[in-house]
C-alpha cells in the first residue's frame, strides 16, 4: 500500500514538473493573437564636457529643465581667448599691409629717387673724368704733378663705380620686389589667418550647447570648477527616440519583426496604452540580465528587442517598468520608421 502511494506521489511529481517546464515554455505569449514582454524603459545620454580648459564662468539649466538643440548651456571665461582672438586679428591686418606693399611694387617717388640719384653720379662721373683730362694735358705742359694725375685717375674710377651701383639700384627699383618675397608674404599672411580661425574656434568652444533636444539630468561642475575635455559638465537625457528594452525567449523570434505595432502599460497609468513599434532586434542571443522583471527562468536564452514608444506627455521616465502587448495578427513590417504611429498623436 505504501508502495502504491509512494509511486502515485512521485507520478504526480512528474506530471507537476511537466506542467511548470510545459508552461515555461508558452511564457511570454498569452494566446495566438498576442505576444507580452517585460521591460524597462531606456533612453540615450550625452555627457557634454567643454572642447578645451578653463573656469566656468556660468550655467544656464537647472536638473530638469527642457532644452532645444542648440540652446546654450554654459559658458567658460573669456577674457583670455578674446585677448588671443584680437591679437590674430592685428596680426593679420599687418600681414596683409605687407604683402598689399609688395605686390603694389615701387611707388613713383622711389624710381624718381633712384633715377635722381643715377643721374647724379653720372653727373660727378663726367666732371671728374674732365677734371682728369685737363690734369693729364697739364702734366705734358709740365704744369701739373704727376701726384695730381693720378690722384684724379682714382676719383674717375671711383665715381664710374658709383655711377654703377646707382643704375643698379634703379634697375632693382623699376623691378619691383622678387617673386619669393611675395610668395613668402603671402604664405605669411595664411599663417596668420589659421592662427585667427583657431583662435575664434577655441572663444567659440568656451560656450557649451545642447547637441540634440532633451532633459538635464545632472548638472555635474558648477561655476568656478575647472573645465575640460575629460570631465563632463552636464548629463542630457535624450528623449527622442525612448524605447522600451525587452527581451524575447527565442521559440517566440520568428513570430515578430522590426516594424510591428505594440502597447505599452505602465504601472503608473496601468490603464493607458502607449502606442510604439517594434525597432530592433538583437541578432545574437544573450542570457536574460538580472534587472529584467519577468517570470521566466535568468538563465534563459533571449534576444533583445527594442520597442520605439510614443511619449508625447513625457510620462515615460527612463527606468519604468513596462509590460509590452504586440498583436500578432498583423502584417510584418520592414520599415520601423515607416509605421510609426507617432504621428498621430
Amino acid at each position: 500500500m505504501n508502495k502504491k502511494i509512494f509511486l502515485l506521489f512521485l507520478f504526480l511529481v512528474i506530471v507537476a514538473t511537466g506542467g511548470y517546464w510545459l508552461w515555461e515554455d508558452q511564457e511570454g505569449i498569452s494566446d495566438e493573437t498576442r505576444l507580452e514582454l517585460y521591460g524597462n524603459v531606456d533612453i540615450r545620454e550625452v555627457r557634454i564636457a567643454f572642447d578645451g580648459n578653463g573656469h566656468i564662468d556660468n550655467i544656464h539649466v537647472q536638473e530638469g529643465d527642457k532644452v532645444k538643440q542648440g540652446q546654450i548651456l554654459a559658458r567658460l571665461k573669456t577674457a583670455r581667448l578674446q585677448a588671443s582672438v584680437d591679437a590674430a586679428e592685428a596680426g593679420v591686418a599687418a600681414q596683409q599691409q605687407v604683402l598689399a606693399r609688395l605686390e603694389s611694387g615701387s611707388r613713383p617717388e622711389e624710381i624718381g629717387k633712384a633715377q635722381a640719384e643715377a643721374d647724379a653720379a653720372k653727373a660727378t662721373a663726367k666732371a671728374v673724368r674732365d677734371t682728369y683730362l685737363r690734369l693729364q694735358k697739364l702734366l705734358d705742359r709740365k704744369l701739373a704733378s704727376l701726384e695730381e694725375v693720378e690722384a684724379a685717375i682714382s676719383a674717375s674710377e671711383t665715381a664710374q663705380a658709383q655711377v654703377r651701383a646707382t643704375e643698379a639700384t634703379l634697375a632693382l627699383v623699376l623691378a619691383g620686389p622678387r617673386q619669393e618675397d611675395i610668395a613668402k608674404a603671402r604664405a605669411d599672411l595664411r599663417l596668420r589667418e589659421a592662427e585667427l580661425t583657431l583662435a575664434k574656434i577655441r572663444l567659440a568652444d568656451a560656450s557649451l550647447y545642447a547637441p540634440a533636444d532633451g532633459i538635464i539630468r545632472d548638472r555635474i561642475l558648477e561655476p568656478g570648477d575647472m573645465a575640460s575635455p575629460q570631465t563632463p559638465v552636464i548629463t542630457l537625457a535624450l528623449v527622442d527616440p525612448i524605447w522600451v528594452r525587452a527581451y524575447l525567449p527565442e521559440p517566440t523570434l520568428g513570430r515578430i519583426a522590426p516594424g510591428m505595432q505594440a502597447d505599452i502599460y505602465t504601472d503608473s497609468y496601468p490603464e493607458k496604452p502607449y502606442r510604439g513599434w517594434i525597432g530592433y532586434i538583437s541578432p545574437s542571443a544573450e542570457f536574460t540580465p538580472k534587472n529584467v522583471e519577468t517570470p521566466e527562468l535568468r538563465k534563459r536564452l533571449v534576444y533583445q528587442v527594442r520597442i520605439y514608444a510614443c511619449n508625447p506627455n513625457g510620462e515615460l521616465r527612463l527606468g519604468m517598468p513596462v509590460t509590452v502587448i504586440i498583436p500578432l495578427d498583423q502584417a510584418h513590417q520592414n520599415n520601423a520608421l515607416a509605421t510609426s504611429p507617432c504621428g498621430n498623436e
